[in-house]
């Protein structure tokens, strides 16, 4: 990527890009006489969105391409992409509740990153990455899901896979939002011990 001229906010806006492939196959899996192809190419835009977030970091970092407005890049695209894929994936469910848990992941999502920027702003910038269900474990639970009902349509089965994906996308949230809020509270004590 260094050698083509991509800098990590390009690559950041690439995510993007990944993302709404992803969030829009899913979409157009229920509807389509060929769901299977649709579901791997949404898991395929999924792992694309993680790859090129993996990758605005390491050309930032190792090929010494930080800007001053490289951590804005760094996590807008990330809150723009779990929307772009949570959302029509709860869609793409097909019942009210999945749709509900497909909008309640995009919003338990921005609460993860926000609990862990508000603890790097309090704490002198150290990110508690904490999970179960953080950035890396939710692209991974939904590809999964995706891998699932292509395998379901390829076997003419139909389960709420997808479903029962986001129960457990959202559990891991809520775990993962009080995991943060309680290591960030202990390092508060601790810091402002009295001596």
């Amino acid at each position: 990527m260094l050698k083509v001229g991509l800098t990590p906010n390009v690559v950041s806006v690439l995510g993007i890009v990944w993302a709404a492939v992803g969030g829009g196959a899913a979409l157009l899996a229920p509807s389509s006489e060929h769901a299977w192809a649709f579901w791997l190419l949404a898991a395929a835009g999924i792992q694309m969105r993680l790859f090129c977030n993996m990758m605005d970091g390491l050309l930032a970092v190792e090929g010494g391409l930080k800007s001053v407005t490289g951590d804005l890049f760094n996590e807008i695209p990330d809150r723009i992409d779990d929307a772009f894929i949570l959302v029509p994936l709860g869609y793409a469910g097909g019942t009210d509740w999945s749709i509900a848990l497909g909008w309640a992941a995009m919003g338990g999502a921005v609460l993860t990153a926000y609990i862990r920027a508000l603890g790097a702003s309090l704490r002198g910038g150290r990110h508690d990455f904490c999970g179960p269900m953080a950035k890396p474990h939710r692209m991974f639970a939904v590809t999964v899901g995706c891998l699932g009902m292509m395998t379901l349509d390829l076997m003419g089965l139909r389960w709420p896979l997808m479903f029962w994906c986001l129960v457990v996308v959202n559990v891991g949230i809520v775990i993962t939002c009080w995991r943060r809020t309680t290591h960030l509270v202990k390092a508060l004590k601790e810091t402002k011990k009295p001596l």
